[in-house]
């Protein structure tokens, strides 16, 4: 601290909290509206602030070693209340204001030693530089790309990793603060500075962007699942499309012999042969048209699709389904979601074919649509031995088809999604939310 009065003193404690709440605000969302944040934030930083002069008139000598850490300690404790992200994100995103706190402190401080004869007017204006500074950058580079962050490191990262390296962060932080460093301007003392900064903020950097990298791999993953998905669809698409062609070929080459069936009948009068053969025809023209299952034409030709598949691996599939053209959500959303299903349980009760224990292979599938909740239910054979792993089946189970979609897809849709094994039949319960 250079001194000063205790009035002094208020602006470098008010600037340096402001600074620090409007850095931590640009990283994190509040679990409450904006009105009510900013009434929390205020009483909050009245009291912090005149406790920190309190403590300044009572005893200046600690308080010059320890407002800092004091003040940002309270202010940890007080933001991770106060934000609706998990724990291990908070702390890494309070750790990243840590460092920016050290920055603007540190190099305002710098700035009034070197350059000002430890003025203390030249170190507010410095901290207000610097805060507007950092937080332009923060807003125009780091923002968004720092909630991308959050989710991936939330989702994939290695907790005891993630400790590791916010104690290491806070542990180089805490050098470049330490009062007990010796204080006389010298090139070494600065040395120490440049470089503790340089080595603290390359750590920030490289895991920063480890993780991101790490988080936009599992994205490729489930966009490459999801495009493997389109691609089995169409398969299944091509082969009914080729089964009513030569289908319609069938029907062509044998229309010459109907006719001179019908026009033989004609002229021997034989009206009850002749209406008995049109309806035997009639019958086995209505066998090569396609199944409707629903009136959507996107689900129905998904569910043809992957029904026909299932029945030539003799898999029973007994389906219920109650869906109109207009889903309430985009056709492609939900035949991601039951394409990934029915591909999941086919190579499950594959799996169980596998072994000749004389079990049946069965797909019960129900879609039904009650006000705004659409209910996906599925049942199908599966190994009794299959584990789940935090509630999901692992990709050894699924044949490493997207059930990642169907968790973000329902996600989306602010659903809920449960997966069981009940001894050797798999079970999916989901249900979304649709507009109205």
């Amino acid at each position: 601290m250079l001194g000063g009065s205790v009035y002094i003193a208020f602006i470098r404690f008010a600037i340096s909290l402001a600074g620090t709440i409007l850095l931590f605000s640009l990283l994190a969302k509040s679990r409450f509206d904006r009105k009510k944040t900013i009434a929390c934030y205020t009483c909050f930083s009245v009291v912090l602030i005149l406790l920190a002069c309190v403590w300044y008139v009572l005893d200046w000598e600690s308080c010059a070693r320890m407002v800092a850490f004091a003040m940002y300690i309270c202010f940890a404790v007080f933001a991770a209340v106060m934000s609706r992200d998990s724990v291990y994100v908070v702390i890494y995103k309070l750790a990243l204001v840590f460092y920016l706190l050290a920055v603007f402190l540190v190099g305002a401080l710098e700035i009034s030693i070197l350059f000002f004869n430890r003025n203390v007017w030249a170190d507010i204006f410095a901290r207000i530089f610097l805060i507007g500074f950092i937080a332009y950058l923060l807003n125009k580079y780091v923002k968004k790309a720092i909630k991308g962050f959050g989710e991936y490191v939330e989702s994939e990262a290695d907790k005891f990793s993630v400790a590791l390296m916010i104690i290491c962060i806070l542990l180089g932080i805490a050098y470049i603060l330490n009062p007990a460093l010796n204080r006389e301007m010298t090139p070494q003392r600065i040395y120490q500075i440049v470089i503790n900064f340089f080595l603290t903020g390359t750590l920030q950097l490289l895991i920063f962007r480890f993780y991101l990298h790490v988080g936009r791999e599992k994205e490729y993953e489930r966009e490459n699942q999801l495009i493997q998905m389109n691609y089995r669809l169409l398969e299944r698409q091509i082969e009914i499309l080729e089964e009513s062609v030569e289908s319609g070929r069938r029907l062509r080459h044998d229309i010459r012999h109907h006719n001179a069936v019908i026009a033989e009948c004609a002229r021997r009068g034989q009206t009850e042969e002749l209406l008995q053969y049109l309806q035997e025809y009639d019958r086995e023209t209505d066998q090569g048209l396609p199944e409707i299952i629903c009136a959507n034409t996107a689900v129905n030709n998904m569910l043809s699709a992957y029904t026909r598949k299932a029945e030539r691996e003799q898999i029973k599939v007994r389906m219920d389904v109650e869906l109109g053209k207009n889903l309430g959500m985009p056709s492609i959303d939900l035949v991601a979601i039951l394409a990934n299903a029915y591909e999941n349980a086919i190579y499950a009760c594959m799996e169980v074919k596998k072994y000749p224990n004389g079990r049946e292979c069965f797909i019960d599938l129900m879609i039904k649509k009650r006000k705004n909740k659409l209910i996906i239910f599925c049942r199908n054979s599966c190994r009794r031995e299959t584990a789940l792993k935090d509630g999901k089946p692992v990709s050894e189970f699924t044949g490493g088809v997207g059930v990642s979609s169907i968790i973000r897809t329902a996600e989306k849709y602010e659903g809920e999604y449960d997966f069981k094994n009940d001894d050797g039949v798999f079970v999916l319960r989901l249900i979304l939310c649709m507009q109205e």
